[in-house]
């Protein structure tokens, strides 16, 4: 990690998902999960939850809160606007770039048009006050190749990259401009929500689980993380930080946003989620399209898995006793449930050794064990109904005891899905099931395309958590 000092008045505070011990100075959270120890007068600093950056030695508090993701930033400072320049890639969507442009006010724009059937023209009576410069490729090259060509033509410290079918909310570049005042960060990136949430069934669907959108709760992105790579339809991110990576890959058809928040990160750059900024996203809501792109995903794991460390593109991570404790429990037999409980027993002697410092150590780790053995069958239950549902589907048909704990599983997972999603979209739980199933069958079918297509199974292996 760069060690860039944080400027005095930078604020950190506390995730209220962070628990804290033994009067703050045991702090476990953060995303992968973790045990921060502080010091006394680290702990003393931070106080109520909150610490502001005012010498050297709270910056490197502040620092380590940060990279350990138990603590959000709370910066002071805010750069100018005049220093960020917009970048529009545009292929054959004249309204949408006009729908863009019209949302924006007083930014210096990019517009490259990648070899669209018909060269894009920004008529005089526009309806926007941006300052618009017009790229053009001739023949198309992709979607990174436009975002390339825009990069080396920014002349600004930060440039956003908004597709031609997002609209951007109000206040959303200077939510996620401040983020800049801390020189360790290299890419910010909004909440993609729906452009027009209720149009049909499938839309209110999507506006409740589309792949673009990250949720609602602020995060540091991380390869291994809860949120571990943003979507490139809208983007902010230092210039400098970005060339110096060789921007985005260009022989990447698919996933080339992810691969280059890995490279990013690899090189010691800070990224962060910001879900206080919103940018609409124009969903696709025809049936056909809809699962085409869910499918087109999919296959952008395999290409992935060839350019970075075996284990960072994998459709499932669970800590081995974990496993072994839902396939005993699985097989629904007595000696079956007593392997299962002594698993789980062996689990939290060992948990409990890592919290040996503090109060009452052994409920904390029931706690702990309790909590990530229950999100590891909730993983278990998604893969098995995204990831491998060829590989289940498969099983089904020779085994019934096997076919009975697959529809149970998809049946409570869409269940578990529906209702913590239930206010969002508003449909009921029958229909929402059955798109949950259908988004899975797309991406799934997608990821085992992209392994066949790569003659390589690097991305449907499951993995076990790094210690």
């Amino acid at each position: 990690m760069r060690q860039d000092r944080l400027p005095d008045g930078f604020g950190v505070r506390i995730d209220p998902r962070v628990r804290a011990y033994s009067g703050g100075r045991i702090l476990i959270g953060g995303s992968p999960a973790r045990l921060l120890r502080l010091a006394p007068e680290a702990a003393e600093m931070i106080g109520d939850g909150y610490l502001e950056v005012t010498d050297p030695k709270s910056a490197v508090v502040a620092r380590r809160l940060l990279d350990s993701g138990v603590g959000n930033p709370r910066p002071r400072l805010l750069p100018s606007l005049e220093d960020v320049t917009v970048i529009v890639p545009l292929y054959n969507n004249a309204a949408g770039l006009m729908r863009l442009l019209a949302a924006l006010r007083g930014h210096n724009v990019i517009v490259v048009d990648d070899g669209s059937d018909q060269p894009v023209q920004i008529p005089p009576d526009r309806g926007t006050r941006c300052r618009v410069t017009v790229l053009r490729h001739d023949r198309r090259q992709g979607p990174a190749a436009a975002r390339n060509a825009g990069l080396r033509a920014a002349t600004t410290d930060y440039v956003a990259f908004l597709d031609s079918d997002v609209v951007p909310r109000s206040g959303w570049l200077e939510v996620m401009l401040g983020h800049f005042s801390d020189p360790g960060v290299a890419l910010v990136a909004p909440r993609i929500v729906a452009l027009d949430p209720e149009s049909t069934t499938l839309a209110r669907y999507e506006h409740t689980r589309s792949s673009l959108d990250l949720g609602r709760r602020e995060s540091a992105v991380h390869s291994r993380g809860l949120v571990s790579y943003v979507p490139s339809a809208a983007l902010l991110v230092r210039r400098r930080a970005l060339l110096a990576e060789g921007g985005f890959d260009e022989s990447m058809e698919v996933a080339e946003d992810v691969d280059v928040c890995w490279r990013l990160e690899k090189s010691g750059w800070r990224l962060r989620y910001e879900p206080a900024a919103h940018v609409a996203h124009d969903h696709r809501v025809s049936f056909r399209s809809w699962f085409g792109r869910k499918l087109f995903y999919g296959t952008g794991a395999a290409p992935l898995a060839q350019r970075h460390e075996p284990g960072m593109v994998t459709p499932l991570s669970l800590p081995t006793w974990t496993v072994v404790a839902a396939f005993l429990f699985g097989t629904l037999s007595g000696w079956g449930l007593f392997g299962g409980v002594f698993t789980l027993v062996a689990a939290l002697v060992r948990l409990r050794r890592v919290f040996a410092g503090l109060d009452n150590p052994t409920r904390i780790a029931a706690i702990y064990l309790s909590r990530g053995f229950f999100s590891g069958i909730w993983r278990l239950a998604s893969a098995v109904c995204r990831h491998y549902w060829p590989v289940t589907l498969l099983a089904m048909l020779f085994s019934r005891r096997i076919r009975r704990i697959a529809v149970t599983l998809a049946l409570a997972d869409g269940l578990a899905d529906w209702f913590t999603h239930r206010d969002a979209g508003g449909l009921d739980p029958f229909r929402y099931i059955a798109y949950k199933r259908l988004d899975d069958i797309a991406y799934g079918t997608g990821l085992w395309l992209g392994a066949y297509r790569a003659r390589s199974v690097e991305a449907l292996k499951p993995t076990a958590p790094p210690h």
